[in-house]
This record gives structure tokens, sequence and C-alpha cells, in this order.
């Protein structure tokens, strides 16, 4: 009999280790500290960020890329202190579009995204918020794993955190008017799926933030 109890609980943990690991893989891959000057910029979100290079298209400051493939709001505030514990000057973030593909409530995710700009003030204080809006989708393009991703939801999403923004008293970037096409769908020629960018998408992403002084 303790050997059945033994060997069901020996199955229990790993059927457990398994559907965490698939749900939640940032918690199984610590993000490592970053080392920092009080001149860095941090870019912060899911893939969109992970795929930027970043560093080259900034080459005069200090850039880390703090993006994670299949990122969620809850999963960056679970990394965030690692991003922040050596006060970057300014923080670049975006994140929501993973929330929306697992069918997460907008209402849910605004209210993380305003839990991680309080983090952030709380712990670096100095360090400024820009908070990006998640960018449009092209709908004829997704593969059927993207199936709930719309550009309905994402723009009830960015209106949220817009109004979410200025209460907090944040920089709230929209970068819409740069990625879409005629029928406000994100264009073709900037994206590889329908949801991930080209090249070209982040050298008009730069160039826009520095045309605004935001860089």
């Amino acid at each position: 009999m303790k050997s059945k109890i033994k060997f069901l609980r020996i199955i229990l943990v790993g059927i457990i280790g398994v559907i965490t690991s698939a749900y939640i893989p940032y918690q199984l891959t610590p993000t490592p500290k970053i080392k920092t000057n009080k001149n860095t910029i941090v870019f912060l979100g899911n893939s969109i960020t992970q795929v930027g290079k970043w560093q080259e298209l900034i080459p005069n400051r200090e850039v880390i890329n703090k993006g994670i493939s299949g990122d969620i709001t809850t999963g960056v505030l679970a990394r965030i202190e690692n991003c922040l514990f050596a006060k970057p000057a300014k923080i670049f973030v975006m994140i929501g579009i993973n929330d929306l593909k697992i069918g997460k409530a907008i209402d849910s995710i605004t209210a993380n995204q305003i839990r991680i700009i309080e983090k952030i003030k709380r712990l670096s204080p100095r360090t400024k918020i820009y908070m990006q809006s998640t960018l449009p989708v092209n709908e004829s393009m997704l593969a059927s794993i993207y199936k709930r991703l719309n550009n309905a939801d994402i723009a009830k999403m960015n209106t949220a955190l817009k109004l979410a923004c200025k209460q907090k008293r944040v920089t709230y970037i929209d970068l819409q008017p740069l990625m879409v096409d005629e029928n406000e769908q994100l264009k073709s020629s900037l994206s590889t799926d329908g949801l991930h960018l080209k090249p070209e998408a982040y050298l008009n992403w730069v160039n826009y933030l520095k045309t605004n002084k935001f860089l």
C-alpha cells in the first residue's frame, strides 16, 4: 500500500511539473540580473521586443533587451526587479498581446499593466517609464494559434492603458500610426506572420522614438 502511495505521489509531481513548465516557463528559467548605469535604456516585453536589435539601432546608448518570447503581464511582474536593480534611466514596456492570446480579460490585463507601472515607480523612482501601445495585427495573415487576436480587442486594451498612464502620470506612446495600413491592419510589408515584425519595422519604431524625443 505504501509503495502504491509513493508511486502515485511521483506521478502527481511529474504531472504538475509538466503543466507548470508549459504554462509559465519564465518562472522555471530565472532571468539573470543585468548590470546597468545611469544612462542605460531597457526594453521590456515579449517576443516582439526580444527580436529587436535595439543596441544596433541605438548605438550611442547602453541598451538592454529584456524581451522574452511568450511573456505575459504576470510574467513581467515576476521578473521586473531584475531589470531595475541598477536603476536604468529609461524603460520602454510593451506587454499584453499574449494575455489576449490566452483569453485573459482586458480589465485584468490593464490591472496588471498598472501594477507594472507602480512596481517600477516603487523599485526605481528615477527611471522614466514609457508604456507603449500593443501593436495591431494583420488578421488575414495570422495562423490558427492566434485566432483569439483581433484589432478591436487590441484597440480596447490600448485605450484602457492610455487612460491608466494619464492617471499614473507616465508617458504613453501610441505606435499604431507607424504600423497600420489603410484598413487599420498591421502592414503586411512590416510583418512576417501578421503579428511579429520585420527589421524595417524596428527601424521605423526607433526613428519615431527619436523624432519625438523619447530617446
